[in-house]
């Protein structure tokens, strides 16, 4: 069956979050019904006509053209003729109407999920059926990201390294968009998708060597905040602290994709209180109007540090709401059901590579963790709240479940993954810790291909102090 929606001349505030759904529909698509989800039923009114969901994004009455310097065609819509019977406004192509009525609400997105809290299969259809392998490979990467989480933390609580921010809770939106990923898809991340770069093999060595900030920090030379990390050869661009600055980046990034014609995606995450920063917004019109090849990925955790994320950082449905007014496929999914992302990411791809446009996907999901080392989040919820996600609804818990219904993990296995993944993350910390930093001159590095005057003169200075002031810089550790 089509799914029809209604095409509104206004679209004002949107409902609150909808059920949850098992099938993924069509956007006047003629896929299965387990790859084509993107878009949600609007409501009728006065204002509107029924047409197509596709029709939202594509227009109606639009013509296939090439856009210069590209060899593949998007969708341009054609101008209308003058004719004063005309039922259709010539730009919008909406009705033209007599009654005015304020548009106030529509039905909100419902989320998507594959299983359920047991790690049960709600529809056949819709699991990955990945096999025993991946699927094991994805709890485990999961698990190791957990291991990693708790030590590095409890040695920022000891002053071993300045700051840490832990994934407790988000592991599913990590593990199960990357693993739908290509390893030359390129990754814009904010700071909080430690698993993503895990999944694409960034070692053990490499996370410890950048917290701590050590020689061998090769992403970042130990001149940034812990949990900055990025890796070229892993197509991971390094993170920077200000929020939201690579959403335009990553559709500048999946614009160039198209330009060159190849057949990858850049995807990018934030949080959905990133979405309330001026970026979020031009971002995606650029994507939408230059036909960016972008997967938006908003990991909407409940909270923008201490500000609850419904009623006090928007009012309306969520983020996946505004990407419809931006002519952007959107679907919202159970970020801690691993299967949903990962069906989501790998339908979003498809999208962005053989229907050349950005996707947008809202993954709900839940921060167990404080924001960060300098959080203390039990100042604005209470401890209960995070009891319950832990207990009912953590996405490790639900994969491991999955897998022993097919007899692919045990108590046994899980008690040696839990033993032998906190002797790796120990081992490896210890043998990290007291390696030396980076040089003194590497500071004026990387910059410029020649130090300029004003560089020049400060790196003679900063000479001139440390030999001047010997007793108080320890030279072994650099």
């Amino acid at each position: 069956e089509t799914m029809q929606a209604t095409r509104c001349r206004a679209f004002g505030g949107w409902g609150r979050t909808g059920g949850f759904t098992t099938t993924m529909k069509p956007q006047g698509s003629s896929l299965p019904s387990r790859t084509a989800f993107f878009g949600p039923r609007v409501a009728p009114s006065i204002f509107a006509t029924t047409v197509p969901v596709s029709s939202i994004f594509a227009r109606q009455n639009a013509t296939t053209a090439k856009t210069p310097g590209t060899a593949h065609t998007v969708s341009r819509p054609q101008r209308y003729e003058w004719d004063p019977e005309k039922k259709l406004h010539p730009v919008s192509g909406t009705l033209y109407v007599q009654e005015m009525k304020f548009i106030a609400s529509a039905a909100p997105f419902p989320v998507y999920r594959v299983m359920d809290q047991l790690g049960r299969v709600l529809d056949d259809s819709q699991d990955p059926k990945v096999g025993e392998e991946i699927a094991v490979k994805m709890y485990r990467t999961m698990a190791m990201l957990n291991s990693m989480d708790v030590i590095l933390y409890d040695a920022q609580r000891q002053g071993r390294i300045s700051f840490y921010m832990t994934n407790y809770g988000e592991e599913g939106t990590h593990i199960g968009s990357a693993a739908a990923l290509d390893d030359n898809d390129v990754i814009y991340g904010q700071y909080r998708e430690a698993g993503v770069l895990m999944w694409r093999g960034f070692t053990l060595e490499q996370f410890m060597a950048q917290v701590f900030g050590t020689k061998e920090d090769t992403c970042t030379k130990g001149r940034q905040m812990p949990v900055h990390y990025g890796s070229k050869a892993l197509n991971f661009q390094t993170i920077s602290s200000p929020l939201a600055t690579q959403i335009p980046q990553a559709s500048g990034a999946g614009y160039a994709l198209r330009l060159s014609n190849k057949p990858n995606v850049c995807i990018c995450y934030f949080g959905e209180g990133a979405a309330s920063e001026g970026d979020f917004h031009p971002a995606l019109n650029f994507a939408a109007t230059l036909h960016s090849q972008t997967i938006f990925f908003c990991r909407n955790n409940g909270y923008a540090i201490s500000t609850p994320a419904l009623g006090e950082q928007y009012s309306g449905d969520a983020i996946a709401a505004r990407g419809l007014g931006y002519g952007i496929h959107t679907v919202r999914v159970d970020g801690n059901d691993v299967w949903a992302v990962y069906n989501a990411t790998k339908e979003a791809r498809r999208i962005c590579i053989e229907e050349k446009r950005p996707v947008l996907i809202e993954a709900m999901t839940y921060r167990v963790g404080h924001h960060s080392t300098s959080d203390d989040s039990l100042g604005y919820r209470q401890q209960a709240e995070i009891d319950y996600w832990v207990t009912n609804d953590n996405p490790l818990t639900r994969l491991r479940l999955y897998l022993e219904k097919r007899g692919w993990w045990n108590e046994a296995a899980e008690e040696e993954m839990r033993k032998s993944s906190r002797k790796r993350v120990l081992e490896v910390l210890r043998a990290t810790e007291n390696k030396p930093k980076p040089g003194m001159e590497e500071m004026f590095e990387d910059v410029y291909a020649e130090l300029p005057k004003h560089l020049a003169e400060q790196q003679r200075e900063l000479h001139a102090h440390v030999a001047k002031h010997k007793a108080h810089y320890d030279s072994l550790k650099h």
